[in-house]
């Protein structure tokens, strides 16, 4: 990881992405409890969770929004716009101003399905592909360390200073990594003139997706793992309460030591792609998940500790490969679809388990549902490392250019890249 933060343009990315990602982390949970201050709900205080989420749906159209615009102009100005949403928490008093809350939750959710997919273009256009998982693997490592001490910090400033405190934290988070990366040094390159009509460079995100063999691969194997992944959402609870014996807050420390696994994973992701490739990474990151989530299913404290680091080291494996494989084959002027169809593909099946998850427990024995999970998602992981060949190790193989998007036939020629200068020239014959 040494390797690419040495290089002066994404030590100034990863500077200003810290200062966001901090502002992320506090920001969250934050807004749940001062729901939960205010109406006393539970309910109330879970729909935060849903409000960000709920964007997802519009991925499409926020990616091919993205894909427009030069990558790190379109960057700093999201951190700004970011920054502004939150300025209506500043008018919150009592309960019914929690419309407002849920309003800013549901723009922060939009913010971050843009904010997502216009990093991951800018890290194609910064880092050199041979460093992608590098990149990826620092910012994977970071943000799991984040959630050791963001949201725990979080709960701690709202305590003491209230909602319009983090308000005001998050606002200066957002505008000093818009600051920071406006430092960034960008090449002035002229966006295409020619595009194809909006109706298919819409969906051209998702045809990619679906045309490429290994980002189906990829896409489809976590997707059936991510549909009972979320159950443990809920399960960790019924464990803590059922299978321990002890007070729900003991989940707390769980969370902690499943982010030192976090650490671990994030660290040694790097390593992994280099010697197993994107989809190979991938496939050990979910199968990770498969002995921790059969290991929960017997309440022993000790296993459970082995089991919530399990889970930790999974989280970093599967994004860094998912993330890096999505740079490494798709253009650089369709990764902010590719990236936003990923995240909306992969957070529908997330939400749906979460929350079948929240209504099985009440039925059904836990322990039976973590055997589910383990076995499911042992099951993705086979299929995912039985896919590993369509992404060869980075070791044995040079750096390859991205391959074509799948697109319909224009009618006029079209240029992939937004981010490449177009030849004015005549055109030349195809070559034999």
């Amino acid at each position: 990881m040494r390797t690419v933060l040495r290089r002066p343009d994404f030590r100034l990315l990863f500077g200003g992405l810290l200062a966001s990602m901090t502002a992320e982390s506090i920001l969250l949970l934050a807004l749940a409890i001062w729901v939960k201050d205010l109406t006393g709900s539970n309910g109330l205080a879970g729909g935060i969770i849903f409000a960000v989420i709920a964007p997802m749906t519009l991925a499409p159209l926020v990616g091919w929004f993205v894909d427009r615009y030069p990558r790190r102009p379109f960057f700093v100005t999201a951190n700004v716009v970011t920054a502004l949403l939150l300025v209506p928490l500043f008018t919150v008093r009592d309960a019914g101003d929690v419309w407002l809350v849920y309003l800013v939750a549901a723009l922060y959710g939009l913010s971050s399905i843009t904010l997502g997919a216009a990093l991951s273009g800018l890290i194609r256009q910064l880092v050199p592909v041979e460093l992608l998982a590098e990149a990826n693997g620092v910012l994977q490592t970071v943000r799991q360390g984040l959630r050791l001490v963001g949201p725990l910090a979080g709960a701690a400033l709202y305590a003491a200073l209230g909602g319009w405190a983090l308000a005001g934290i998050g606002m200066v988070g957002f505008v000093t990594a818009a600051a920071v990366v406006t430092a960034v040094p960008s090449p002035v390159l002229t966006p295409p003139t020619v595009r194809l009509r909006w109706p298919a460079e819409l969906g051209a995100g998702l045809r990619h997706l679906t045309g490429e063999p290994a980002l189906r691969r990829a896409l489809l194997g976590y997707g059936l793992g991510s549909l009972v992944m979320g159950f443990s959402e809920s399960l960790i609870f019924a464990y803590v309460d059922q299978g321990l014996d002890r007070d729900a807050a003991f989940v707390g420390v769980l969370v902690m030591v499943q982010g030192v696994g976090g650490l671990f994973g994030g660290l040694c992701s790097p390593a992994l792609v280099r010697r197993l490739g994107e989809i190979g990474t991938l496939a050990a990151g979910v199968a990770f998940f498969s002995p921790a989530a059969l290991a929960l299913a017997y309440p022993d404290l000790r296993l459970g500790i082995v089991a919530v680091l399990l889970a930790g080291v999974s989280l970093p494996l599967t994004m860094v490969g998912l993330h890096t494989l999505i740079q490494r084959r798709t253009p650089p002027g369709l990764v902010g679809r590719v990236a936003a169809a990923t995240q909306a593909l992969v957070s529908g099946p997330q939400a749906l388990s979460i929350g079948a998850g929240a209504l099985l427990v009440g039925v059904l024995d836990y322990r039976a549902l973590f055997l589910l999970v383990g076995v499911a998602t042992l099951a993705a992981g086979v299929y995912l490392w039985r896919g590993r060949h369509l992404s060869a190790p980075a070791g044995g193989r040079g750096p390859t250019p991205p391959t074509r998007p799948t697109l319909p036939s224009p009618r006029r020629p079209v240029d992939a890249d937004i981010d490449a200068p177009v030849a004015t020239g005549p055109r030349r014959p195809p070559r034999r």
